[in-house]
């Protein structure tokens, strides 16, 4: 049957003066007919602006069970779970909204589910539908994308689990219908190590990117700070106060093991891996002054980078490892430098504000992410490699120790606006705030790659 869209908004306009809104999307869902279905892809989904970025809206329906399967109470919950997590994640993403309705709105339209032609009336571009089938301990989801104004399926998928890691689960499909859509990797099965006192000591802790899922990985009841993941993620490199002076050490988050890699004289402390995982840049005062050095991976000096009276600290990489962000009080209090990998062509980024410190670059390579104080607090700015584009991203309470995720698209940060200091997490605009801990002084976070 031929939808005539004319006839239905004469409807619409009728039905506007009578029965309101509720009638009007009634009468659209109900006059729409069965549209054809084909793999071709559309890529004239509108985009709108909402929080002055440009985002397009997604629908997640309730994922139901395999055909001709029941479910038992804990397997529903399950279900039910997993359609939630995926809709959080990627209502995470700074450029997809999800659409929701809740019972009301379907016993109001008189409607058991939703059909595709009525999220498309909602707003929605894309619609993703599921079916789950549990056998004895393990669950297996298979999903599918739509185009919700012209039902065409474009994108199918299927993942296997233990039913106790339905987290993961939900988080692999949300990763694969953001690959689906964007092309690029999502971040959602990745996880983020920080520094929490929660025991008396400051230890570190590994969580899922949502704060799902916290366990301790040291337990040496002393000090340690500043972790960074490896390329490989299969390593965090940290400071600590162990063995009294602050040491760099490296934690294998498959064994547990603990090597140490920098016991120099003084001060050994941020160390960061390049992204080819042959080298380590850190701030040493084995020469008196805080200075950046190279080492090789398993510790050993190979070159000083920096020679001043200043102090120089806080390096990390660029994603191409030629050059490296640092933070130097030498023109008066700390400021952002980027230079050459080998210490050469060093040039200021930061002008605004009189101190800039704790430097993270973007995996998109455009922008660096770091703590500025602004009116007497600290917040998250981001400026460009250039040096332009200043930008302040947080306003409650003092916030430090930025870092981005892999796709470059988001940012963990501590911040003391609940009163206490806790894990946060935003999108690179500094929208979709979410909480990951609660309790405890929890700091210096650090992102995984999409490893793991």
């Amino acid at each position: 049957m031929t939808i005539d869209i004319a006839q239905i908004q004469n409807r619409m306009r009728t039905l506007r003066r009578t029965t309101g809104i509720m009638g009007c999307l009634a009468v659209m869902l109900l006059t729409a007919a069965s549209l054809s279905w084909g793999q071709v892809r559309d890529y004239s989904a509108r985009l709108e602006t909402k929080r002055g970025v440009e985002v397009t809206k997604i629908a997640v329906d309730d994922f139901t069970p395999a055909a001709g399967k029941l479910l038992s109470p804990s397997d529903s919950v399950t279900l039910t779970r997993v359609a939630e997590i995926i809709r959080a994640d990627l209502d995470f993403s700074p450029f997809y909204d999800i659409v929701v309705v809740d019972s009301f709105y379907l016993k109001h339209m008189e409607m058991a589910a939703m059909t595709l032609l009525g999220w498309s009336q909602l707003g929605a571009e894309y619609v993703a539908r599921g079916e789950a089938e549990f056998s004895g301990s393990e669950i297996t989801v298979k999903y599918k994308l739509f185009y919700a104004k012209s039902g065409i399926e474009f994108a199918r998928g299927s993942f296997k689990s233990p039913s106790s890691n339905f987290r993961r689960l939900a988080h692999k499909v949300a990763n694969e219908i953001i690959y689906y859509l964007t092309g690029e990797q999502g971040i959602f099965d990745t996880r983020i190590c920080f520094v929490s006192d929660r025991t008396g000591n400051k230890e570190l802790y590994l969580c899922d990117y949502d704060g799902a899922n916290i366990y301790q990985l040291t337990g040496n009841k002393s000090i340690n700070i500043s972790p960074s993941f490896s390329p490989d993620d299969r390593k965090i490199l940290f400071t600590s106060y162990m063995r009294g002076d602050p040491q760099i050490y490296q934690y294998d988050v498959v064994s547990g093991a603990v090597d140490l890699l920098a016991a120099y004289p003084g001060v050994n402390s941020t160390g960061r891996v390049s992204p080819d995982d042959k080298t380590i840049v850190c701030s040493l005062t084995r020469d008196g002054d805080s200075e950046l050095y190279l080492l090789e991976r398993s510790g050993k000096i190979k070159n000083r980078l920096t020679y001043s009276a200043a102090i120089e600290s806080s390096p990390c990489w660029s994603p191409t490892g030629s050059e490296i962000c640092f933070t130097s009080d030498r023109t008066g209090g700390p400021q952002l430098y980027i230079m050459d990998k080998d210490g050469v062509n060093v040039r200021r980024i930061t002008f605004l504000g009189n101190y800039n410190d704790s430097p993270d670059w973007s995996p998109k390579g455009d922008k660096i992410v770091f703590v500025s104080r602004v009116e007497g607090k600290f917040n998250i700015c981001t400026v460009d490699v250039t040096g332009e584009s200043f930008r302040v991203l947080t306003e409650l309470g003092n916030n430090e120790n930025p870092r981005w995720s892999p796709d470059g698209n988001h940012i963990v940060f501590s911040s003391t606006r609940s009163g206490t200091k806790e894990i946060y997490i935003m999108d690179r605009f500094g929208n979709e705030e979410r909480r990951l801990t609660a309790g405890g002084g929890n700091t210096n976070p650090a992102w995984s790659g999409h490893s793991q």
